[in-house]
């Protein structure tokens, strides 16, 4: 494991997905599941997430739409409140379920609009 990619990945994952959350999941990690742990935070989050190319802001964006394209509605709750952390706005996010409609379906973006309602809720964005 490359130390400086992970500490470099550790950090931009806890800002985008809050340190309680990821905490957590690194704490919960065991002999099963932490080499799993360890690889996503140094090569999604360091080696992804840690590009300066794309900002956190639009990386989120750009996760919001794939992950709503793969149906994946649990990560995408997820990555919505880290999309939040990132600077994200209200119509950035409708926007986004606007793009999975028009690329994925109609009851994808339904499924979104879902998420995405139940996640700014939760936040005193709605």
């Amino acid at each position: 494991m490359d130390r400086e990619r992970f500490e470099l990945g550790l950090k931009q994952r806890k800002a985008t997905l809050g340190d309680d959350y990821v905490t957590k999941a690194l704490d919960q990690a065991d002999d099963f599941s932490r080499p799993f742990q360890e690889a996503m935070t140094e090569w999604c989050w360091g080696f992804g997430w840690g590009d300066p190319a794309i900002d956190p802001k639009t990386r989120s964006l750009m996760n919001l739409a794939m992950i709503g394209a793969l149906s994946k509605m649990q990560e995408w709750e997820t990555h919505c409140r880290g999309a939040l952390n990132n600077g994200c706005s209200v119509e950035e996010i409708r926007a986004v379920c606007h793009v999975i409609g028009i690329y994925c379906g109609v009851p994808q973006a339904m499924e979104c609009f879902r998420a995405a309602r139940k996640v700014l809720q939760e936040a005193g964005k709605l």
